[in-house]
């Protein structure tokens, strides 16, 4: 366009050559300035239109933005409104569920209540199982009293090794001490024989000595003699001189020679005393040994008779305490069982009492049914004279024609009719509902019937394998029973043959 504006200018100055130049460049200068104006009023035109495209740009992506981020918005809003929804729904579910769950537990744990205290009270009134019961405690009793009898024997055997240890010992004891009696005897024969052989050296010392002592007596008086035999010569001579000196020294001679010889028998009798009584204390010592050995055999003797007398009398008062201990346990044993058999006949009296009464309560509901069914009869038929009465009455149909009289008594009848087959509808939902308590309490006497026998299983289970081998008749009925017991308790149980033909039960080995 501006070059256009241009070319048109330049033939217009080729047109007006005679124009002037300043104008014309003055012109020219406008134009080139309004041209430049223009140009610069396009470029910022141009600008602005590029600004408003890119402000339109931009506000349309950001209108787009918002209106995404709106949509995100609402969409995210939507997403959460329904989340929370479905979380609430949820929440509802789950309290509900949680709900249903405690329902159910609460009812479950009643359930399980009921039934416990349902098992408990069937427990405590069961006569089966307290028969059982009774059963298992009588073969704990015989399982203990057998027990009783094996550690019995066991003590027993225990006592007669005590009783052959201490023989034995005694036995040892009394051999040691004879050993040790002989040891001493020898020791004792030595030192008897050493003693003597003592004795005897003493002895022969003595007589040694004695004779030592009578030889130096002998040489004393030798030497006396001597002395004497010189003064005697001495006297002699001088008794030669003088003779009655001499005579009076001889018979002073005379009398010592009397002395001496009585010297000499004195002392010879005072060494045989001497021997004599020494011979004697050797008899009497090997005497007193001789008794002091019969006494001390005499006391070993009464010693070993008092040691077997006390010994026997051990033994019979063991003896006898322990068969007093198992007549004791016998009679105890005994009196238990004729207890329990006493009770088994008490309850199976009150059983066939029970029966009995049952039966006769059977008998008397019958007959009891059918006078009821009579008195309803009557009264049936009562209750209809009654109403048909009433509604005459009402009607006064006595004052009626006979068309309506009649009319009226079939009236009369027909609601009669709707009366007694409503009171027959009733009497009918009354016996539907003996019917379904009857019903009722077989469907509990049938639930009672096998818990009793659960807890029966559950007993044996408890007590059979500890009293295998005590467990008396009834109590294992049959092969059921023993495979609840297990394999191994079967085995056992067959291994100890079982007499499965009893018709009172097993006989339990």
């Amino acid at each position: 366009m501006a070059l256009t504006r241009q070319l048109y200018k330049q033939q217009q100055g080729g047109r007006s050559n005679g124009g002037n130049s300043w104008i014309t460049n003055q012109n020219i200068q406008r134009e080139q300035e309004a041209e430049r104006i223009l140009r610069e009023r396009q470029l910022a035109q141009g600008r602005i239109d590029t600004e408003m495209q890119d402000f339109e740009a931009k506000a349309a992506n950001k209108r787009h933005i918002r209106e995404q981020a709106r949509v995100e918005r609402d969409r995210a809003m939507e997403e959460a409104i329904i989340k929370a929804q479905c979380e609430k729904k949820l929440a509802a579910e789950a309290r509900s569920q949680e709900e249903r769950l405690a329902t159910e537990l609460e009812r479950i744990k009643h359930e399980k209540l009921r039934d416990e205290k349902m098992r408990q009270q069937i427990r405590e009134t069961s006569y089966e199982l307290r028969e059982l019961e009774s059963k298992l405690r009588a073969a704990y009793v015989q399982k203990e009293r057998t027990a009783q009898m094996a550690e019995k024997e066991a003590i027993k055997f225990d006592s007669y090794l005590e009783d052959a240890e201490i023989a034995r010992r005694m036995r040892n004891e009394s051999d040691k001490a004879e050993q040790e009696r002989r040891q001493r005897e020898i020791i004792r024969q030595q030192e008897m024989v050493r003693y003597k052989q003592e004795l005897e050296r003493q002895l022969e010392e003595r007589e040694i000595n004695k004779q030592k002592a009578y030889e130096e007596f002998l040489r004393e008086k030798l030497v006396v003699d001597e002395i004497v035999r010189k003064i005697y010569e001495e006297d002699q001579r001088e008794m030669e001189r003088k003779l009655e000196r001499q005579r009076a020294t001889r018979e002073f001679i005379a009398e010592f020679k009397r002395k001496r010889e009585e010297w000499k028998i004195m002392e010879r009798q005072r060494m045989e005393e001497e021997n004599r009584r020494i011979t004697e204390f050797a008899k009497a010592q090997e005497q007193r040994g001789e008794i002091a050995k019969a006494e001390k055999r005499a006391r070993e003797q009464a010693l070993d008779k008092v040691q077997r007398t006390l010994a026997e009398q051990i033994k019979r008062d063991r003896e006898e305490r322990e068969e007093q201990e198992l007549v004791r346990q016998e009679l105890y044993l005994e009196e238990q069982e004729q207890a329990i058999r006493r009770r088994e006949r008490d309850e199976m009296e009150a059983r066939i009492r029970q029966r009995l009464e049952l039966q006769r309560e059977r008998d008397e509901q019958l007959q009891f049914k059918r006078l009821r069914d009579d008195e309803i009869k009557h009264e049936e038929e009562r209750y209809r004279q009654q109403l048909m009465a009433k509604f005459a009455e009402d009607d006064r149909i006595e004052q009626m024609n006979a068309q309506k009289r009649r009319m009226k008594q079939v009236e009369h009848k027909r609601a009669v009719d709707v009366l007694l087959e409503e009171r027959r509808r009733q009497m009918s939902i009354d016996k539907q509902r003996e019917i379904d308590e009857r019903v009722e309490a077989e469907r509990i006497e049938q639930i009672r019937k096998q818990i009793i026998e659960e807890e029966r299983i559950k007993l044996l289970r408890e007590h059979a394998h500890r009293l295998l081998g005590y467990l008396p008749k009834g109590v294992i009925r049959d092969e059921k029973d023993l495979d609840y017991l297990g394999n191994d308790f079967k085995n056992e149980f067959k291994r100890r043959q079982v007499n499965m033909r009893n018709p009172d039960g097993w006989d339990n080995m």
